[in-house]
């Protein structure tokens, strides 16, 4: 049985929430908020017949201040682990309480923030060097030998560039 979308509005702050309204509030799939749970220890919802979780205000503050480290700081789990380990529970929900409110899911995407800098000349720099090999979404060109290898050799630098970001975030945030 699922909630009415104003329900969670007119639900006591001190109620227990489900994992659906949970996942909802902070707009992750329930699957995470799972998955979650076996990486971090301080995550105990309590659970009742059948397994079905409950979770504390104090609850979903921890799992606020997780998901903003995780998808608005870019931290690692490994990294979040350690703030955990050194920082304390306490300093991830106050960053919970401190992250900005998500939209659930079924409203609709806010308008998509500009790139950063760094992206933009990334993308600009594939535009210039690529662009003969890229159409229109949804056309499938015909590709000769010489473009087929185009393509692979910018699948190989993408490949590169994407493990320089991920070393260079582990790098700031653990």
């Amino acid at each position: 049985m699922s909630a009415a979308p104003g329900a969670l509005a007119a639900k006591s702050p001190e109620a227990f929430r489900t994992i659906s309204e949970v996942a909802a509030e902070l707009d992750v799939p329930q699957h995470v908020l799972r998955f979650w749970e076996t990486r971090f220890a301080q995550i105990r919802p309590i659970k009742r017949a059948g397994g079905r979780r409950y979770y504390r205000p104090d609850d979903v503050e921890l799992l606020r201040g997780i998901r903003a480290l995780l998808y608005a700081d870019g931290y690692t789990i490994k990294g979040v682990q350690k703030i955990l380990r050194e920082q304390g529970v306490r300093h991830v929900t106050e960053l919970g309480r401190q992250a900005p409110r998500t939209k659930a899911r079924r409203d609709p995407p806010p308008e998509t923030p500009e790139k950063p800098r760094y992206a933009r000349a990334a993308i600009a720099r594939v535009q210039e060097a690529h662009g003969d090999l890229l159409s229109p979404a949804g056309e499938k060109p015909e590709l000769d030998k010489g473009s087929r290898a185009k393509l692979e050799a910018l699948l190989k630098e993408l490949v590169l560039l994407k493990g320089e970001l991920r070393l260079a975030r582990e790098g700031l945030h653990t």
